[in-house]
């Protein structure tokens, strides 16, 4: 059994795509692309896809990761061409590894998310973002299933940065989700994966809670990267990296085998 690991977008439109939405599109896009699917056991068994930390509904992402499991060995690139060409635009495959470590939803320990606050000066973003990352605790509450929860946004906030929108193009991939073009503050968020999780609009609380910072329309929020949180760089790196390497290492080793085999010996 072979598994491939794909990275994937939601842009544009189709960030109000929810997960549930997506997992009946990818599916579909499954059975048009013909892949060899695995399935589960059972009475309605149905293909091995393993997703991993999705985006919430109404955010755009550059960084999804889902694990499939085929029956039979596929290129991964050719695999990638043929899913994206089956999916809408917006829901892009960017990326396909063959996993060849374990754990990848274990890799995925931070994100950095981009918030677009159109409408806001970005002098009252920079003395809101210094407001919050001054604070120890910055308590915000969110609707559960259970009930009005509060917790702790500071707490799993690595970095946080503003900037003035008119400074140039963003940083990111021009791909990314961008609505609007007009004259806007923007913020940078790098935020670890804790329990509770605390989302970007969890950030947007908190600033309003401690600097009365109140956007007067919904942000636009693209997630750009996740992965693990290099302490050392204060960087998320790419969670596919691992098995890339393992596939460059098997790849080296290959020839180096092959050439210290021993000749087979002849008749004597």
């Amino acid at each position: 059994m072979q598994r491939i690991r794909l990275r994937y977008t939601k842009r544009g439109r189709l960030r109000f795509t929810s997960h549930r939405d997506f997992q009946r599109a990818f599916e579909r896009a499954l059975r048009r692309a013909e892949v060899p699917m695995a399935y589960s056991a059972g009475f309605t068994p149905h293909p091995k896809v393993s997703y991993a930390n999705a985006a919430p509904t109404g955010t755009g992402s550059e960084a999804e990761y889902l694990e499939i499991a085929l029956t039979d060995a596929r290129d991964p690139e050719k695999l990638r061409i043929l899913l994206d060409e089956s999916l809408p635009a917006g829901l892009d495959i960017i990326d396909a590894v063959e996993a060849r470590t374990s754990g990848l939803a274990d890799r995925l320990t931070a994100s950095v998310w981009e918030l677009r606050l159109d409408g806001v000066d970005p002098a009252d973003a920079e003395r809101a973002v210094a407001a919050f990352k001054a604070a120890d605790v910055v308590e915000v509450q969110r609707m559960t299933k259970n009930g009005v929860r509060t917790f702790d946004a500071r707490v799993a906030v690595v970095d946080l940065d503003s900037r003035d929108g008119r400074d140039g193009p963003e940083t990111h991939s021009p791909q990314a989700d961008r609505p609007t073009d007009q004259p806007c503050a923007i913020l940078r968020l790098v935020v670890r994966h804790v329990t509770p999780a605390v989302r970007p609009d969890d950030v947007l609380s908190g600033l309003r809670a401690v600097a009365d910072l109140a956007p007067p329309v919904p942000a636009a929020v693209t997630r750009l990267a996740q992965g693990l949180f290099d302490e050392e760089t204060g960087t998320v790196t790419d969670p596919l990296a691992p098995d890339r390497e393992a596939a460059t290492a098997l790849t080296t080793a290959a020839p180096a085998a092959t050439a210290k085999a021993p000749a087979p010996e002849g008749p004597a």
